[in-house]
């Protein structure tokens, strides 16, 4: 069985490959697909395929994906063009013949006011009209996305927040790569898993896990959307992105990062590791 991973050179696509070969599928059985081949030359003297793949090329997508039993659609880090991109990466895989499809979505995209839903729910929709069996892989937020948090903690002993009392269950960006190459290489169809840590975690709470990791006193720093926004704005930062992290700030007020169930632990078969392992290790 022949087993492709998009944006294999990518964060979460290398890992899953990664992971891929630890869980002993044969590197011949599997295809990388990226958008810069020489950047991929480790994985060829691995014994891995590797096919120019580009987003923005739907016209050569299908040719990369012939031969491919089961795709890793792993979502695109292009905002605002996602939902255009995936699409073509499922018309492509439905006319080259792919057999199933595993997409790495987001948690509860279709009511969520976290500013990634909107191009997830897109996705998953154009899913279920291509007729290609599919499983979605609703990932939960990383822990990865708070490492910028070390450097203000170190330097100004604090974390501003706009998501008050709300709670995070983010795990390591490996473990849902693992989980990823796991339901890839079962050949599974037909479902959806929400995927989030163990551990649903506050911001004072990881004030609290930064303290530790930096060796001073960090609080977290409690404010409204429009503070934020006005001090984000006041680093510099345009407006589609202080839009973007204030909008993640408000998800987590809302709830909507907070939820545990046990699936990531299950596919990985252990518990996941709790985010101030990541934090100690990036410092």
């Amino acid at each position: 069985m022949t087993l492709a991973v998009t944006g294999a050179t990518g964060q979460l696509g290398r890992l899953a490959i990664d992971h891929l070969l630890t869980l002993g599928t044969p590197s011949s059985e599997i295809v990388a697909l990226v958008r810069r081949p020489e950047a991929a030359a480790d994985l060829t003297a691995k014994g891995v395929t590797v096919r120019h793949f580009d987003y923005n090329q739907p016209d050569a997508l299908a040719a990369a994906l012939v031969g491919v039993d089961s795709l890793l659609l792993v979502s695109g880090s292009e905002f605002g063009r996602r939902a255009t991109q995936h699409q073509a990466v499922i018309a492509a895989a439905k006319a080259a013949g792919v057999g199933r499809i595993v997409y790495t979505s987001a948690v509860g995209p279709d009511a969520s006011i976290n500013p990634v839903a909107p191009e997830h729910k897109a996705t998953e929709a154009a899913l279920a009209a291509s007729g290609v069996p599919h499983v979605i892989l609703r990932n939960g937020w990383y822990h990865e996305n708070f490492l910028g948090d070390l450097a203000s903690a170190a330097q100004a002993g604090q974390i501003v927040t706009a998501a008050g009392e709300g709670r995070v269950a983010s795990a390591p960006r490996s473990e849902y790569a693992e989980a990823a190459a796991v339901v890839l290489a079962s050949g599974e169809v037909g479902r959806t898993y929400t995927l989030t840590g163990d551990v649903a975690w506050s911001l004072d709470e990881l004030a609290a896990d930064l303290t530790k990791v930096v060796g001073r006193e960090v609080v977290a720093q409690h404010v409204d959307a429009e503070a934020k926004s006005a001090a984000l704005a006041g680093f510099g930062l345009d407006a589609g992105l202080v839009g973007f992290i204030v909008g993640v700030d408000l998800a987590i007020a809302a709830g909507e990062l907070g939820v545990t169930n046990g699936a990531l632990a299950g596919l990985i078969g252990r518990p996941t590791t709790p985010i101030i392992e990541t934090l100690r290790a990036a410092a």
